[in-house]
């Protein structure tokens, strides 16, 4: 049977109960278990697919399908657990369950309610990730901060879980906030009691907890926390600021975190090897022999969750090259403003990420377009390959006013349109071309180079594609379709003739990227940065 470890938060939000959550994760794969990770989201959306990112950040994409928040991309990126559509709980989607049974007699005439049926639910939803395998442990992070009216089902649903798995494999860690009061120059415990109070209110005792700080915690500190919370000294585990979040990790089993989680469910394991990961992935972090600066042209850039697993793409792309990537946030409203070379003409690679609506796009196009005309590395993405292909339509091509039909349905060239199928839909929730689809690729291309592999799979997030009815004209013009859907005949990635390193996609690569396992086309657009810095400086 597998144990549970559920993680809650409370004082503050975005204290990095993801992070973690991946971090506890990575730990206990290293000491020989196989861990699966869920989040639990108290929002009543259904999923965040429908969620602008300025509300939300970015949709995180499993491989079945499923849209997701973005701490599952945390889970992923540490871990090795297969993620999927089980391992995102949210209000809406356990409602909309317990409602449609309501509407099918299932409760049998019964007066439905929270307690038991929505908790039930939620139990039911958490015990699933693991029936049928050979998962060891499962966590389970409950999103929101105590003490929030939403969050009080799942807490009430975690309690009951716990008290029924039994004390020996169930176990709580929260993550608290320690604040530094910088004027008076002190620590400030009082948040962090009032927070663990209301949690044992409602029957839940942590056994551990990870006290996030700016500065270390003393002795004496960790045992007023320790007593007024009831908990042993040594489970007060400090959580402090780290240069790269990679770090937390080894932060935590410095504390010997894992050793307490070990001793606390009775479980019996080697001892951890993180040495793989502190050479790889931290050193060359903390200490890369190079520097490349990389523009990201986006509309959601002011906040920085939007393009989350963009920029950690990146970062790895810089791993697999010993450098470090500066990355350099364009909003494309601004080049339509200012032009392209204003904000460009300093960097060594240019990146397009995905996106929805009309509105910065022009600002897009002209950064490609800036890109393709100066032979600097362009690595577009979803929309970034849709812009690529209205630009090169528009200024190579002759196709004055190409467009997607997404902008412009009266557009004389429609270059990139809606699907047939999607032509009908009327729902936008879960409705797109989502997950994992295959993709084959073409001799002698950049794409082949990176993958060395021609049959590929990649993760998607869209509905409009490539108009074939254009393809022609554009391969007579110097674009080369390197990447072909083979059973629905779909373009999946083109690049340039005569041009350095030009890649676009309509996949979303970066949902697929890790610290230690680069993605190839990521680590790829950064060796051509550096070629380009190189040849340019």
């Amino acid at each position: 049977m597998a144990k549970y470890i559920f993680i809650t938060g409370g004082v503050v939000s975005s204290l990095g109960k993801g992070i973690a959550s991946a971090s506890i994760g990575k730990l206990l794969e290293a000491r020989g278990f196989k861990i699966t990770i869920i989040k639990c989201d108290p929002y009543i959306n259904v999923d965040p697919g429908t969620m602008n990112p300025f509300q939300h950040g970015e949709v995180y994409v499993t491989n079945d399908g499923a849209e997701t928040d973005l701490d599952l991309g945390h889970y992923e990126r540490f871990t090795n657990a297969v993620i999927g559509r089980d391992n995102n709980i949210t209000t809406g989607k356990i409602y909309n369950s317990v409602i449609n049974k309501e509407r099918r007699g299932e409760y049998l005439g019964k007066t439905v309610q929270v307690v038991p049926h929505i908790t039930d639910e939620i139990k039911n939803n958490i015990a699933k990730v693991a029936q049928g395998t050979d998962i060891d442990i499962v966590l389970v992070e409950i999103g929101g901060t105590v003490g929030d009216i939403e969050s009080l089902p799942f807490l009430e649903a975690i309690r009951q879980f716990g008290l029924k798995l039994g004390r020996d494999n169930a176990m709580f860690i929260h993550l608290t906030l320690i604040p530094f009061i910088r004027s008076a120059g002190e620590i400030k415990t009082k948040p962090t009691q009032h927070s663990v109070g209301k949690l044992r209110e409602i029957g839940i005792q942590p056994d551990m907890l990870l006290c996030r700080s700016e500065i270390p915690l003393a002795a004496e500190v960790k045992e007023k926390i320790a007593m007024f919370c009831n908990v042993e000294p040594q489970t007060v585990i400090e959580a402090l600021d780290v240069k790269t979040v990679y770090e937390v990790p080894l932060c935590l089993m410095k504390q010997k975190l894992d050793d307490l989680i070990m001793k606390r469910l009775r479980l019996k394991a080697k001892k951890h090897d993180m040495k793989d990961w502190q050479k790889n992935v931290i050193e060359r972090v903390k200490n890369p022999q190079n520097s490349v600066k990389v523009a990201v042209v986006g509309k959601y850039i002011t906040l920085q969750d939007a393009y989350k697993s963009i920029y950690e793409a990146l970062i790895h792309g810089g791993i697999a090259n010993d450098a470090r990537v500066e990355i350099q946030r364009v909003d494309s409203e601004d080049i339509t403003k200012d032009g392209a070379e204003h904000y460009l003409r300093e960097v060594n690679g240019i990146l397009v990420p995905g996106g929805f609506g009309n509105r910065g796009i022009e600002g897009k196009i002209e950064a490609i377009r800036y890109a393709r005309e100066n032979n600097i590395p362009y690595f577009g993405i979803c929309l970034g390959m849709q812009t690529a292909i209205i630009e090169f339509s528009r200024n190579a091509c002759g196709m004055k006013n190409a467009n997607s039909t997404e902008f412009n349905t009266k557009t004389p060239y429609p270059v990139i349109s809606l699907l047939e199928e999607q032509k009908t839909i009327k729902e936008k929730g879960g409705t797109m071309r989502l997950g994992a689809y295959q993709c084959r690729l073409k001799k002698h291309t950049l794409s082949l180079t990176a993958y060395k592999n021609p049959k590929i799979s990649e993760r998607h997030r869209h509905r409009y594609e490539f108009n074939n009815k254009y393809r022609g004209i554009m391969e007579k013009n110097g674009l080369i379709f390197a990447g072909i859907n083979p059973q629905r005949d779909l373009a999946e990635i083109v690049e340039l003739k005569n041009h350095p390193w030009f890649v676009a996609c309509q996949f979303h690569p970066e949902f697929k990227s890790k610290p230690d396992k680069a993605h190839p086309l990521f680590a790829a657009f950064v060796e051509a940065a550096l070629r380009y810095q190189a040849k340019n400086s």
